[in-house]
């Protein structure tokens, strides 16, 4: 289904449902957590809860409101996604250093937003733009809701640099549980049809739908977990560099990595920073924070490889949308704790992204969506992998079969994770 409902009591009932989700996920932080830009890839809270505004600001309200004026002109320059204004340019990498405006003035901002988009809404079926606006809407929540993705990967970011070990929130109490013994699904060779299709919200690059032929291939059951993963550690994956592509182990090299991200090793015991502080690795968990080098590493190692966006695509064809996303705020991956059958595909979403083998590139016949909201997907189809599924900080209603996410070899920060396929 898709995220909106036409009639304008359901739209205004989910713009603030995201809305307030965005708001909830704040709740635990201080001042001071807002504005901390801990790397490049990283914003600032604050500069998220003002962007998701800006956004609703600049495509829906300054457009289609014609009295509607805004709170700061300056806040379209500090909150675009460029950060340029009349040959003043300034890069991502200097969100952080924005301490003005405050953060009781972003919240004001959103509020303010807030009420004008409320006050669109309620008269939105007498608008001459009904259905353009609810178009709009629609990318701006969903928009929104990528945004509470990295609010959880960035301010967890934040957190793990500091000494002290911060702690957002416990964690919560779990069943202790061994997951499903590894399986394989097999699935035969033909041509199947790929991308998007219906009437339901997708972004431009999950189209045009087109065919591919696939070989036949098995696909795990199951994510790999992070004891598994240890099982690569421990028989020197970082240390073999016939296990690693090329530019991969150059990385090991230089970064110095030998575990996942956030993991440390204390008397052969892994430990691992999460939302909840540091604490011991669950190794029934699916195992996350690795890179798309990591990830082929491992598959090779365990005697297989990673599948393409295809394959994992018609595997997940049929599936219901069942896992452990953002509104169950874990925001950690967690072991399986259901029962399934032996060649049953479990976990397929929600926890960790999962890698592909697949470069993020256009699908046949693709044109990116007219204006400035056509650069969201389609600018960034150069030196990239995709990943599909989803994630613990993704929120259920915003995934789908053919989403696709992307991000380079070397990303880390993100809840991403591994399925291995193999050829028949």
């Amino acid at each position: 289904m898709p995220l909106l409902a036409t009639p304008s009591t359901d739209l205004l009932d989910q713009y603030a449902s995201v809305r307030q989700f965005t708001e909830r996920f704040c709740e635990p932080l201080e001042t001071e957590d807002y504005v901390v830009q801990s790397m490049d890839d990283v914003s600032p809270t604050k500069w998220h809860l003002a962007h998701t505004s800006w956004f609703f600001e600049t495509f829906v309200l300054r457009p289609h409101v014609p009295t509607y004026e805004v709170m700061h002109p300056e806040f379209a320059f500090l909150f675009n996604s460029y950060y340029i204004q009349a040959g003043e340019r300034h890069t991502r990498a200097e969100r952080g250093l924005l301490t003005r405006p405050t953060v009781e003035t972003v919240f004001a901002y959103r509020q303010y937003v807030d009420e004008h988009m409320r006050r669109l809404i309620e008269s939105i079926d007498d608008h001459p733009e009904t259905e353009n606006l609810h178009s709009l809407i629609e990318i701006g929540l969903h928009h929104e809701q990528q945004h509470q993705e990295l609010m959880v990967t960035d301010f967890k970011h934040v957190l793990s640099v500091n000494p002290l070990r911060p702690v957002y929130a416990p964690a919560p109490a779990l069943p202790a549980v061994v997951p499903p013994k590894m399986g394989w699904k097999a699935f035969d060779e033909g041509m199947y049809e790929i991308g998007h299709t219906g009437e339901s919200f997708m972004y431009d690059n999950e189209g045009p739908r087109h065919r591919v032929f696939l070989h036949p291939f098995e696909l795990a059951t199951r994510p790999v977990t992070a004891g598994e993963y240890l099982d690569f550690i421990e028989d020197g994956g970082y240390r073999r560099p016939e296990l690693w592509l090329s530019q991969g182990w150059s990385t090991v090299e230089a970064e110095g990595w030998a575990a996942p991200m956030y993991w440390r090793m204390e008397e052969s015991r892994p430990f691992n920073f999460t939302m909840a502080g540091y604490r011991p690795v669950d190794l029934h968990a699916p195992v996350c924070h690795i890179s798309h080098f990591e990830a082929d590493a491992y598959a090779r190692w365990a005697g297989g490889r990673l599948p393409t966006e295809f394959e994992w695509e018609v595997a997940a064809q049929g599936q219901p949308i069942r896992g452990h996303f953002a509104d169950d705020e874990y925001f950690h991956p967690v072991p399986f704790t259901g029962v399934a059958g032996e060649d049953e595909l479990i976990q397929l979403y929600g926890d960790v992204w999962e890698w592909t083998s697949s470069s993020y590139a256009p699908y046949p016949g693709y044109r990116p969506a007219p204006g400035a909201l056509g650069e969201y997907n389609g600018k960034f189809m150069a030196n990239q992998y995709v990943l599909r599924g989803g994630s613990c900080a993704t929120s259920k209603s915003h995934i789908r079969p053919t989403y696709r996410n992307f991000f380079p070899s070397h990303s880390r920060w993100q809840f991403m994770g591994v399925r291995v396929a193999r050829d028949v």
